[in-house]
């Protein structure tokens, strides 16, 4: 049952894109509400207009610049943002009085009927996500995208994507999931797990709790999708649901596993094999293995697709597995809808081609992690372009990972360069030093052949020479568009800006 909100007082903790949608959600519902932030009302002046008119009705109150305990412990009930952690005092102070704390995710998904299919993980979410959201509106259903993609999902609420007829798609962080209590995945995939939000979790152990509890209140049998590739994955997986639980793995390093569920081997799942995506199992898998039936494959060659890199083929193995598998789209939606998809911004996007080089920007890539997976399986020869601000960790492995690539050569710039320099002594390839990003293409440029790569995937922070990792984005595409014979896929402002 969906929570009552009518003449319930209901503390709003959080004036962000989510929490202001919370405030109107609750309003609508009858609901007398209290809006809390850290922030001042100055600060907050463009965001409290969009609410500012429901100050008059008199059921909205602000309480501003700190979260207080009296206000708080005052609530029947608090929908906190996940951005604010719950070791609060003020928090801890309502908790310990016995005022329930939820989450916009959970207040939302109560008014929901549709079949929510759910992504988490490290790395890759947005764009499994993304991908999924344009399989769902392939099948011509209704559908809403978005969770911490960035529309609330509580926005959805009363939509026909919201129905029992329509397609929900949401990116859930392990924030989100902290507060999730009811939620009930129709299709959900774990994708990864390394370490991130240290600051918030003892542990990566902590941390990967909070993620698994995208599989609570599943069905038994719905397909629950994880990585076979990650070895802290699987064994988070064991811990919480068992290694003889049903599920669908993929795997783009090995061969698909087999998994002994109720005394059969079952080999289900999605895998990489002469240039295919391979998927084993999604209709009637679970039924026929048991069975001992014979269990069906459908291939999608990998170069009708304009993703690229490995990690990217995990992303669509993910993809194609929860809306295939779930039975939300058919093989044709999966395919035609993949067809059409490109990278999201910033995440190995193919911004443009200059003098027979194609040029790709992964600005988000900013740990090595990150860019390791997406230069795994490059589909071409490339210049790498690396450095900026230095967050802590080594740079071995990009040793690795360029090795076993057809490296032309490496262009460092940022205060980390040193560091990248020292890491990569003694290469194959040349490592030069730029002072800035644009001299950085050009000497990139100069060491490619037609038919190269020059990739921008900095495993660094923006923050030595630039405001942001999108400013970044935007002098990368602005260098490449002033190249002879430049051909851009995105817009480029007056002022560097992608558009």
């Amino acid at each position: 049952m969906p929570t009552q909100l009518a003449s319930r007082r209901v503390a709003v903790v959080g004036l962000g894109k989510s929490g202001l949608s919370v405030v109107r959600f609750c309003i609508e519902r009858g609901a007398k509400v209290v809006a809390c932030d850290d922030r001042e009302e100055s600060a907050l002046a463009s965001s409290l207009s969009s609410i500012s008119p429901l100050l008059s009705t008199g059921r909205l109150d602000l309480a501003l610049g700190g979260l207080r305990p009296d206000v708080l412990c005052a609530a029947d009930l608090i929908v906190c943002s996940p951005g604010v952690p719950p070791t609060r005092p003020a928090l801890v102070a309502a908790r310990q009085a016995g005022v329930p704390i939820t989450g916009e995710i959970e207040l939302a998904s109560q008014y929901i009927t549709a079949p929510i299919v759910g992504i988490t993980g490290t790395n890759g979410k947005s764009t499994v996500t993304s991908l999924c959201g344009a399989i769902a509106k392939a099948t011509a259903r209704p559908s809403f995208c978005g969770g911490n993609l960035g529309t609330p999902l509580i926005d959805a609420v009363g939509t026909a994507a919201a129905s029992p007829k329509g397609i929900v798609v949401i990116e859930l962080s392990s924030y989100q999931l902290e507060t999730c209590e009811t939620l009930s995945c129709h299709a959900a995939a774990l994708l990864n797990l390394t370490p991130d939000h240290l600051d918030r979790y003892p542990s990566l152990r902590e941390y990967g709790d909070a993620k698994a509890r995208i599989f609570r209140n599943m069905a038994p049998w719905s397909p629950r999708v994880v990585s076979a590739d990650d070895p802290e994955v699987q064994a988070l997986y064991a811990r919480h649901l068992g290694s003889s639980d049903p599920c669908f793995l993929f795997a783009t390093q090995s061969s698909l596993p087999s998994r002994r569920v109720q005394g059969r081997m079952l080999q289900l799942g999605g895998f990489v094999e002469d240039g295919h995506l391979v998927l084993r199992g999604v209709t009637g898998g679970f039924d026929a293995a048991q069975k001992g039936q014979e269990v069906k494959e459908e291939r999608y060659s990998l170069g009708e697709f304009q993703l690229v890199g490995r990690h990217n083929q995990a992303n669509m193995l993910a993809a194609f597995l929860l809306m295939r598998a779930s039975g939300l789209a058919s093989y044709d939606e999966v395919r035609r809808a993949a067809q059409s998809f490109s990278a999201l911004p910033h995440r190995m996007q193919l911004i443009g081609e200059a003098q027979g080089v194609a040029f790709f920007d992964d600005s988000k890539g900013t740990n090595v992690d990150a860019v390791v997976a997406g230069l795994a399986g490059f589909p071409r020869p490339l210049v790498l372009i690396a450095g900026g601000r230095d967050k802590g960790g080594s740079y071995e492995p990009l040793r690795s990972v360029l090795a076993e690539q057809k490296t032309r050569g490496v262009v460092t710039i940022g205060e980390a360069a040193p560091l990248i320099e020292q890491s990569l002594a003694g290469s194959a390839f040349p490592v030069l030093r730029a002072a800035t990003l644009p001299d950085a293409v050009a000497a990139a440029v100069a060491q490619c052949q037609p038919g190269d790569a020059v990739v921008l995937s900095p495993a660094c922070s923006s923050f030595d020479m630039f405001r942001d990792y999108a400013h970044r984005a935007a002098v990368f595409a602005d260098a490449v568009a002033k190249l002879p014979g430049a051909s851009m896929r995105i817009g480029v402002g007056h002022n560097g800006v992608a558009q």
